[in-house]
């Protein structure tokens, strides 16, 4: 298990900088054994040094690329593969390990997905007349299965990881895409409000 400050959804790359040496080895053992791993949402505490609380829904992942540096660290393209629910932490012994069950996912509907795209393209539109943020990524293609499809809209809509683990840990697509309209119609909402003031937006980093 890879604890982090951000989400990771189903067929959505996500880069890792990985450093800690238990992470390394975990890491090493993942790509030597062909293995999958998981990676969930900190809710509290630090990513670096153990002893953080973590939610209990996360996405599996497979390395699609890694890069070796000289020192050690690695430079890691993860893919998100599917849900699953932690059922009991286990000891971090060397790295943090879970029992889990995979959580299916139902196909969305054609509406649904449109509505949430809709949204979602809107909500991208008007933050990029105030901070760097593209209506669609450059080399981003969504996906036409609407499954895959409708996890990328929320990787694009989700501005903050709390937002992106409550899309995460909704179970049924329909209710899933709506809440990610209702955030999208609330970002948008904030935008305008800023545009009618004269502020500029804060950063997505921030």
């Amino acid at each position: 298990m890879f604890p982090l400050g951000s989400v990771l959804f189903p067929g959505v790359a996500l880069p890792l900088h990985v450093f800690e040496p238990r992470f390394r080895l975990m890491m090493n053992e993942c790509l030597t054994e062909e293995r999958e791993f998981g990676i969930v949402l900190i809710a509290r505490g630090s990513e670096v040094g153990g002893g953080d609380q973590r939610h209990g829904v996360g996405t599996r992942a497979r390395v699609a690329h890694v890069e070796a540096l000289e020192d050690g660290r690695l430079l890691v393209v993860a893919t998100g593969v599917g849900r699953f629910q932690v059922d009991e932490w286990l000891p971090d012994d060397p790295y943090p390990v879970a029992m889990v069950s995979d959580l299916g996912d139902d196909e969305p509907s054609p509406d649904d997905v449109r509505s949430a795209e809709a949204a979602v393209r809107r909500f991208r539109a008007l933050l990029s007349e105030y901070a760097d943020v593209e209506v669609l990524p450059e080399g981003f293609a969504l996906d036409p299965d609407p499954t895959v499809r409708s996890w990328q809209l929320c990787a694009l809509g989700a501005t903050n990881p709390l937002d992106g683990q409550s899309l995460l840990a909704t179970d049924d697509p329909a209710l899933r895409l709506r809440l990610l309209a209702d955030l999208c119609e609330s970002g948008a909402q904030d935008v305008l409000a800023l545009l009618s003031e004269g502020d500029d937006f804060p950063s997505l980093d921030d």
